[in-house]
């Protein structure tokens, strides 16, 4: 559970891997024919301002998309407002689920809990949260499914090649809290300082973390709301109560539940404190045990990551072709990026090319996965995992059980081709894999 509400922060993924390619930067610059360790962030004035960007830097979201709604009825082949239109509903999909969490309370930074990893986002625990049942719990997963979903569609209508949308990125600004004050908007560099530690980054340098996105960009972001997508139908598909209800208040301040009694303080007088904490948690793993109720949303994840890798070969497919060198979000290997230290190699490219090629043979069933148990001339179909889903238990996955109805005979994928698809990128592999999408 704590790692799918980690992975629902879209924002997460897309910041935090900055911090990787940052630390990246000596050892990329070689592969990538000595371009500069450090790239300077320019302070560059845009030619045309998108309409966008007014309402992203305000904070208002829910205005930007009333009036660049209207602006692509009476103007509907202006794609830029389009594109403009699909960042701001991703950033409200962010947002609306950060607020979300906190009406609910999330536990987060600064309690006498454990830190949730990809969970350190600038806002506290609400003192005055209500509570929340599993119903609700689901219906947020949903909500943010659905806006994530419609910001994909308003991408892909996008078909001018030369669409630009020109973004003060570091002045975007965000309310994580629905309180609908000004003070309590937060700025996405804070974002960046909070994910990444690295709290020197100060409002001024974040005031100069300006990005031209262009067309590639379109489908980078189309792939990324297919990410999320994904992960929100896996897991809706699925029936966790019995898991949420026993173990939510991990997560929640208050969880309304059959159980109300696991949810008080978990301190053993005398003995280590929140010992609670570690068997609850390992009651979570013992509870992943969930019956299927909606079998489609399966099959949904499956055409979600189908679509993962069609966008991202679109998205380098832009990329390449691309002759300029200005303020790129993600450079080609003539060109530089905004990132710093942040360099593209030919072989890189190739590499997550290859990646990609074996990521589909994989969901469409031509590769089987290898089985750990057996004589390996066998192998998971995991295309079937996703057409014929059956319960899933955690454990018995682990112990291989519950893979015997998906095994075949067939060509497996093995471990020797994944480590020379990523040999490329080193050992920040992880990263820039966020990044590439």
């Amino acid at each position: 559970m704590r790692k799918l509400v980690g992975m629902s922060l879209a924002l997460a993924l897309a910041v935090n891997s900055q911090a990787a390619l940052a630390r990246s930067g000596d050892s990329s610059a070689g592969k990538s024919g000595g371009k500069g360790a450090m790239t300077k962030i320019a302070v560059v004035k845009a030619n045309k301002k998108p309409m966008v960007e007014k309402y992203l830097l305000e904070g208002n979201l829910a205005k930007g998309e009333v009036d660049l709604t209207a602006r692509l009825e009476s103007h509907p082949k202006d794609d830029q407002a389009r594109f403009g239109l699909g960042v701001l509903q991703f950033l409200q999909a962010v947002e609306g689920l950060s607020q979300d969490l906190y009406r609910y309370g999330l536990r987060n930074v600064g309690e006498d809990r454990p830190r949730l990893p990809m969970l350190n986002m600038p806002i506290t625990t609400n003192p005055d949260s209500e509570s929340i049942d599993y119903q609700k719990w689901r219906g947020l997963i949903d909500r943010f499914c659905l806006k994530v979903t419609a910001a994909e569609a308003t991408l892909a209508q996008v078909t001018d090649t030369d669409v630009q949308l020109a973004l003060h990125f570091g002045l975007i600004k965000l309310d994580f809290t629905g309180k609908k004050d000004a003070e309590q908007k937060q700025g996405l560099w804070k974002v960046f300082a909070n994910l990444t530690r690295h709290k020197t980054v100060t409002e001024a340098q974040s005031s100069r973390f300006y990005i031209k996105f262009d067309r590639g960009d379109v489908h980078w972001l189309r792939g990324y709301c297919n990410v999320f997508a994904a992960v929100c139908n896996m897991y809706l598909a699925h029936d966790s109560k019995e898991m949420f209800d026993r173990t939510g208040f991990l997560l929640f301040r208050k969880v309304d539940s059959a159980y109300p009694d696991l949810g008080r303080d978990t301190r053993i007088a005398g003995r280590m404190e929140h010992i609670g904490d570690l068997l609850d948690f390992v009651a979570m793993i013992h509870l992943v045990s969930w019956d299927v109720v909606e079998p489609q949303r399966m099959e949904a994840a499956l055409h979600n990551m189908e679509a993962v890798i069609a966008q991202s070969r679109e998205t380098w497919r832009f990329i390449m072709a691309e002759t300029d060198d200005d303020q790129e979000w993600l450079p080609n290997p003539r060109q530089t990026g905004v990132i710093p230290g942040a360099n593209v190699s030919e072989e890189m490219v190739a590499s997550w090319a290859g990646i990609m090629d074996e990521s589909e043979m994989i969901l469409s069933g031509r590769l089987l996965l290898p089985f750990w148990r057996g004589d390996g001339t066998r192998g998971i179909n995991l295309r079937k995992v996703f057409l014929e889903p059956r319960r899933f238990d955690l454990v018995l996955w682990i112990q291989g059980g519950a893979a015997l109805p998906y095994l075949e005979r067939g060509p497996l994928t093995h471990g020797s081709t994944w480590r020379e698809l990523r040999s490329e990128f080193g050992h920040e592999f992880p990263g820039f894999a966020l990044w590439f999408n």
